[in-house]
């Protein structure tokens, strides 16, 4: 296939694993590369060191192009971002920050960038920092998607920028993908889907569950991680949305997260409070309805202000309460105690193939598609 995201990555099939924790691991992702997409190595748990490990892991499984997550908004993601720059990964993906210095480094040796977004606005900021590509996550999409539909999200994008767009959520399969490109994506990715294949890591129980939910059987709420995230609907998942943000959990919490990260937990705490100041430019999160179903007040300035000074804290520890929690379902298929990140997709979904099996047959499905839209309007 010939798109502008293939011949920007120099890629066979404009296919992603987004970077997802504890499920894009090396293995994962030199499997989509050598089945001819490209996947993000999920940085998010990761300490410097691992993550140069991880990279290197890489390329002994595959010599295709690769890409590296870097969620800014967390403690550490930064000086992954500068450890994948030393490595010269072939593409970087930025998320929540607009990391304009990362891409300027980033294209200093040759690499790309793909920001993503989940708002117009958002979207601007990232090709006016220098982005080469967005990654546009609408709402069906597991984690934090946005409020608007990819059926929406995605032409509103593509209308708004002159640099090519790749469509994340809802899609499952080559039908998905058609849709996609339909409204102007050059590409699709594919979290849910990809991580229920045999080469994913997620533990066969988080896996089996998801085969047995429907489309309806999701939560999207800012009470499980401080941003507004979808997750399997489960027992675990409705207590963890009704107690909202446990500070004691978080600070217990965070003690695990330091420990991933190779940072003493004074660093740690340190390192988050002077985020507040240093991370001003960080985009606007998308809106979402209240209880009341009235629509809050402007999502970007909610954001900028969990951001700043002890609510930063406060939002942080709350997203290492969900850390811990997300571990546990994803690792250990512990969906007792673990809350797992799943999109609306999961309904559509009923095997578990390999990497390979699923990449082909979403081409394949995709190409028969176009020829019977061609002939019905011939």
């Amino acid at each position: 296939m010939k798109t502008k995201i293939t011949e920007l990555f120099g890629i066979q099939y404009p296919i992603i694993l987004p970077g997802m924790s504890w499920i894009s691991v090396p293995e994962l992702v030199a499997a989509v590369c050598n089945a001819g997409g490209i996947g993000y190595l999920a940085t998010g748990p990761l300490s410097p060191a691992r993550t140069r490990e991880s990279i290197r892991r890489i390329r002994e499984l595959t010599n295709k192009p690769f890409a590296v997550g870097a969620t800014l908004l967390m403690p550490g993601a930064y000086e992954n971002a500068l450890v994948a720059i030393e490595e010269k990964v072939p593409v970087l993906n930025i998320s929540l920050g607009k990391g304009g210095e990362l891409i300027k480094q980033v294209h200093a040796y040759g690499g790309k960038v793909i920001s993503t977004v989940t708002t117009v606005e958002h979207a601007l900021a990232a090709q006016n920092s220098g982005a080469d590509a967005l990654q546009a996550t609408g709402h069906e999409a597991a984690a934090h998607g946005s409020q608007v539909t990819t059926l929406v999200l995605v032409p509103a994008i593509v209308d708004a920028v002159k640099i090519p767009v790749v469509a994340i959520g809802g899609i499952a399969d080559g039908r998905g993908m058609a849709a996609a490109f339909a409204l102007g994506a050059e590409g699709v990715g594919m979290g849910t889907r990809l991580s229920m294949t045999k080469e994913s890591p997620v533990h066969h129980l988080s896996k089996q569950k998801q085969l047995e939910l429907g489309v309806e059987d999701t939560i999207y709420s800012n009470r499980f991680d401080a941003l507004y995230c979808r997750i399997m609907k489960t027992p675990a998942a409705e207590k963890a949305v009704k107690d909202g943000r446990n500070l004691t959990k978080g600070l217990m919490a965070s003690f695990d997260i330091a420990k991933s990260l190779d940072l003493s937990w004074t660093k740690l705490a340190t390192s988050i409070l002077s985020g507040s100041k240093a991370k001003s430019d960080k985009p606007k999160v998308p809106g979402q309805q209240t209880k009341s179903g009235q629509k809050p007040k402007n999502q970007g300035s909610v954001f900028r202000k969990m951001m700043k000074g002890p609510e930063m804290g406060m939002n942080l520890a709350h997203m290492a309460q969900a850390y811990v929690s997300i571990k546990k379902a994803t690792e250990e298929g512990d969906l007792e105690k673990g809350v797992y990140l799943s999109g609306q997709i999961q309904g559509i979904i009923h095997d578990i193939p390999t990497v390979a099996e699923v990449i082909n047959r979403t081409v394949e499905e995709f190409t028969r598609i176009q020829k019977d839209m061609a002939e019905k309007t011939a």
